[in-house]
């Protein structure tokens, strides 16, 4: 979270967002890896997922540069 923070503290831009989601999203992950029929926190990851979506698609009309870097350091795909 660091590398993408704006000053110190930074926990309201953009960036700093989507790394906290995607942290969530791979926490999750694991947890759905053991618990396969675990059907509520599936329904909250995949809020997690259209929320980080969401960011990176505002990202990228506002924010080109920041969402290329961030994409690139955090490996996601469309």
């Amino acid at each position: 979270m660091e590398l993408f923070q704006l000053r110190q503290g930074d926990t309201g831009s953009s960036a700093v967002q989507v790394v906290a989601l995607t942290t969530r999203i791979q926490q999750l992950q694991t947890h759905m890896a053991q618990h396969k029929k675990d059907k509520h926190s599936k329904r909250g990851l995949d809020a997690l997922y259209v929320r980080r979506r969401k960011l990176l698609d505002y990202m990228e009309r506002r924010e080109f540069e920041s969402y290329r870097r961030v994409v690139k350091t955090l490996g996601l795909t469309r």
